[in-house]
Formats: structure tokens, C-alpha cells, sequence
């Protein structure tokens, strides 16, 4: 971008106006504009440029950063709910806290072989644990790689998935709302696997680990950024940031390892969204920023897989 012209004295001038002085900058480009150039726009003022392209966005349907703009910005939150509600919903009905189908579906390190009363044995294989009557418990480390997406669907405590799909209602259609449909799915569940694999690498071998709070820590990070890029108040976001992190570093039974990755991931993914430049290479530019942080995170997961076994 040009920089606008600036008097001998260094102070800003308007970019259509350079015998104006400016001490007022444009929220979306950031260029200085006099009062002649100011347009009311939802945050602050904008300058007649990113007005109309605004406008051209609007009538062709796209987010500012490239997405189809959603009729209904809620309907993806929804669906996610429902999915979580769903899977919840199942493993209630098949046990609880006993439900195999709740021993395939939660992020474990590594396997081992239940033998009951507390007792583990960590030698076995899963043919020789089921053939002696003992319950298998499959891991990432021993081929269960579903675990770390499957488990950011899982809850077993009522009020643990409470928390979580509420905030996801109240957060989720903002994130989409910027961004569209597709992008905020890409901060979702890259977040979500982000949050997996910081766990596999620093979370406990053996102990279980699930909820969708990586991923919510993800749009959380995520609008964050898109806060910051549009030079908005962050007050807001930064509020229930700090409350999140405060409860999941003073409380007890808390993967402060799931969400500090999804968070990290959140943030990395809305970079790579919001700073790609403009113009027709855009989503190429995304998409491939999308895949190398897809790749990393399979990478690492490699990597520990490698040293658990």
C-alpha cells in the first residue's frame, strides 16, 4: 500500500486530501482521512475507498476476508451443537462414565489393558488383554489417531458440554459472521486438532482427555485477531479469554494443554485468514497457510507417535 504524503513538520495528511491535515485513520486500511472523507461506518469511520469496496463485497456476497457471506450465521454453531449434543446424547445412554463407546471416542496417549480394580498393564497387546477377559483401552499411540478430532466432540459431565456449546453459541456466529461458513470451520477444527496435539505431547500417557473446549479456545483466539486486524475495541473477547484461562489454570481436572493449543491454533489460523493479502490469489494464498499448519500438526504427530512406541 502507497503511504500518504506527509508534510515537513511529519504530521499525517489525508490521502485524497494532502493539503489536509488528518489525525483520524481509516478502520479497515488505516489510511489517514480529513473530516471531509470520514464515512460512518460499524466501527469508527472508514474512508471512501473501503466503503465501496465494502459495498462491492456485499453485493457479491463475500465476507471481508473472502468467504461466502452466511444468510443465517448461526446455522454452523447449531450443527456443531447438535453433533456435540448428539455424541454426548449416546454416550449417556451407553454408560456413562462406563461406555465403551466413550473409550474409543476420548484422547488418550497411548493404550493399555484394563484389568479392573485399578490395575493396569501397559505390556499387552489388545488380543492378549481381551483374550483374558480384560478391557482394551485404545490409544493414539497404538493406532487410534481418530481420538484426536473424535474427542473434541466428547463429553461425558452435563454441565461441561453446558459450558462449552453456550459459549460456542454466543461466539461461533460472530467468527462466522466475519469470516463465512468455510473459514470458520477451518479455525474450528484446526483448533480442535491443535489442541489434540499439544495434549499428546505434554498431556498425561494414560489419562483420558476430552470436550470441545480446544476448539472454543480456538474461535476465541481467532476473534482476537480479527479484532485486532480491524482495529476494533477488544475488550470484549479479551474478558472471556482472560476468565477461560484463569478457571483453566486454577482449577482442578482442567487440560490447560488442550487449551492453550487451541487457542495458539485459533490464533495461527485467523493470521493466515485475515493478513492474506487482496486480490485474486487470496484463497490460494489461504489455503495453502490452511495446509502447511495442517501439515505441522500431523507432523507432530508423527513425531510423538514415533517416541511413544
Amino acid at each position: 500500500m502507497t503511504q500518504p504524503p506527509t508534510p515537513d513538520t511529519g504530521v499525517p495528511v489525508c490521502y485524497r486530501h494532502p493539503g489536509r491535515e488528518s489525525h483520524i485513520r481509516c478502520q479497515r486500511c488505516g489510511r489517514p482521512i480529513c473530516p471531509d472523507c470520514m464515512r460512518d461506518a460499524a466501527v469508527g469511520f472508514q474512508c471512501p475507498d473501503c466503503i465501496a469496496e465494502g459495498r462491492r463485497e456485499t453485493r457479491s456476497g463475500r465476507t471481508t476476508y473472502g468467504g461466502l457471506r452466511p444468510t443465517n450465521a448461526a446455522t454452523t454453531s447449531l450443527v456443531l451443537i447438535a453433533l456435540n449434543v448428539g455424541v454426548w446424547l449416546s454416550i449417556v445412554l451407553t454408560g456413562g462414565n462406563g461406555s465403551r463407546l466413550l473409550d474409543y471416542l476420548e484422547l488418550r496417549a497411548n493404550a493399555f489393558c484394563n484389568l479392573g480394580n485399578g490395575f493396569i498393564n501397559v505390556q499387552t497387546d489388545a488380543a492378549t488383554c481381551t483374550a483374558h477377559g480384560a478391557t482394551w483401552m485404545p490409544g493414539v499411540a497404538d493406532g487410534a489417531w481418530w481420538q484426536l478430532m473424535t474427542s473434541a466432540f466428547t463429553h461425558v459431565q452435563p454441565l461441561h458440554i453446558a459450558f462449552n456449546m453456550f459459549a460456542l453459541y454466543v461466539l461461533g456466529p460472530q467468527l462466522e459472521m466475519v469470516l463465512g461458513r468455510a473459514r470458520f470451520l477451518a479455525v474450528y477444527l484446526l483448533s480442535a486438532l491443535a489442541g489434540s496435539v499439544l495434549v499428546y505431547w505434554a498431556g498425561p500417557e494414560y489419562s483420558p482427555t476430552v470436550g470441545a473446549s480446544g476448539a472454543i479456545f480456538g474461535v476465541m483466539g481467532a476473534l482476537l485477531v480479527v479484532a485486532l486486524k480491524m482495529r476494533a475495541n477488544p475488550q470484549g473477547i479479551l474478558i472471556w479469554i482472560g476468565i477461560n484461562f484463569l478457571v483453566t489454570f486454577t482449577a482442578s481436572g482442567i487440560s490447560w494443554q488442550g487449551h492453550l493449543g487451541g487457542f495458539l491454533g485459533g490464533v495461527a489460523v485467523a493470521g493466515v485468514l485475515v493478513y492474506a493479502p487482496r486480490g485474486p490469489r487470496r484463497t490460494a494464498v489461504q489455503v495453502a497457510g490452511l495446509t502447511a499448519i495442517a501439515v505441522a500438526l500431523v507432523v507432530a504427530t508423527v513425531l510423538r507417535t514415533a517416541a511413544l512406541t
